[in-house]
């Protein structure tokens, strides 16, 4: 008889820890200047003796060019929604962007890039990793529409129409005034919804967060936020954007990345039983965990440096101030994650541990990917 998965993941193990270097840079998390090259610090994550038994879909994360892809889908994530492009690319380098990753399925056999809902469990049972093609920005719509249905077409499977700056869209959440969601950002929603394009509101203004929500005719997500009544981060979200997004179905995506996880009365690196306390607070808030998922904006291959343009940039808020001076400010570090959920592998762990927390099996299941897998078959619908 085959191991329960409560038993399986007290037995689960994992081969080949690796520690990136540290290299001082820009945080990841903000809005980016020129890209500076460097090898040092390359974010490798360990292997799987035996994949655990959940679907994990991580709704937001990064690869680079010298990943070992060849082993992405042995370190237990059924799909990862990669950045497919970074933020403020126009249209053409976005789809340059974008065909790398086809690129990269193709080269490899553990890989394919995720087309359809039903596509997920089916590489869960083959033992293969889906890539789900994601932007955090939707700077290269420009002001054309067709690029919405084209970018589907080539794959486009989530899409973010803000990120953290004010553009023709809407509002990011970082400038100084949100106007909410413009005339051209409620036809983006709505040809996202009509070809079949997740929404996703992290680094979105709140106004715009709200107006998104209520004009779409579709559930949207977070892909990762945590909860602002908890770490009050211009990053995080609140209480109301978050069950507006659970009111029409939607999944919160809480992140596992560091800088959002350290509350003000705390002065060393946030752990996993922090970060489950925003997964309680939105479970309590919204009277389930149907609308939880997991995001940890990791990174696979060596992040890339980026430095500030000479001529300046503007003073966006530096939310990752007080993390960078108490715990580190290298942007490759696996302390830029929380203890306990800095390498892939650990997943078996953090569900191990989400069982013992008191959550079912079957949340523990909703909450590593089928909560965004039931957002997936209504939207990609």
């Amino acid at each position: 008889m085959s191991p329960s998965r409560r038993d399986f993941l007290k037995t689960a193990a994992v081969a080949g820890v690796a520690v990136p270097g540290i290299v001082e840079g820009q945080d990841s998390d903000q809005p980016p200047g020129t890209l500076q090259a460097c090898d040092a610090g390359k974010s490798v994550h360990s292997v799987l003796e035996e994949d655990h038994p959940y679907v994990y879909i991580d709704s937001c994360m990064q690869m680079w060019p010298d990943g070992d892809f060849h082993l992405a889908h042995r370190h237990g994530v059924t799909a990862y929604a990669v950045t497919a492009w970074r933020p403020h690319f126009d249209a053409a380098a976005a789809l340059d962007g974008m065909m790398y990753w086809h690129a990269i399925a193709r080269e490899q056999e553990g890989l394919e890039v995720v087309r359809t809902a039903a596509d997920l469990p089916r590489l869960k049972r083959e033992g293969k990793a889906g890539l789900l093609l994601a932007s955090q920005c939707g700077d290269f719509v420009g002001y054309d529409l067709s690029r919405v249905q084209a970018f589907q077409e080539a794959g486009l499977r989530m899409l973010n129409l803000v990120y953290s700056a004010n553009n023709h869209l809407g509002g990011g959440c970082l400038d100084r005034a949100d106007g909410g969601l413009s005339l051209l950002g409620q036809r983006v929603v709505e040809e996202c919804n009509r070809v079949g394009i997740v929404i996703d509101l992290s680094h979105t203004g709140h106004t715009t967060t709200l107006e998104i929500i209520d004009h779409s005719a579709q559930p949207v997500v977070f892909s990762h936020s945590n909860a602002a009544a908890l770490v009050p981060s211009v990053r995080n979200i609140s209480d109301e954007e978050i069950r507006a997004c659970a009111s029409r179905g939607g999944v919160i995506g809480l992140v596992s990345w560091g800088p959002l996880v350290l509350k003000p009365d705390m002065t060393q690196r946030p752990t996993l039983d922090d970060f489950f306390e925003h997964i309680d607070h939105v479970a309590q808030l919204t009277g389930s965990a149907e609308h939880i998922g997991v995001g940890t904006d990791m990174s696979i291959g060596t992040y890339p440096i980026y430095e500030r343009d000479p001529f300046g940039a503007p003073a966006y808020t530096a939310f990752t101030a007080r993390y960078n001076e108490l715990v580190t400010s290298d942007v490759r570090s696996p302390m830029r994650n929380i203890e306990g959920f800095s390498d892939y592998a650990e997943i078996a762990g953090v569900a191990e541990r989400l069982l013992e927390h008191g959550y079912s099996d079957e949340d523990v299941g909703n909450i590593l990917g089928g909560n965004f897998l039931r957002v997936f078959e209504e939207v990609w619908a």
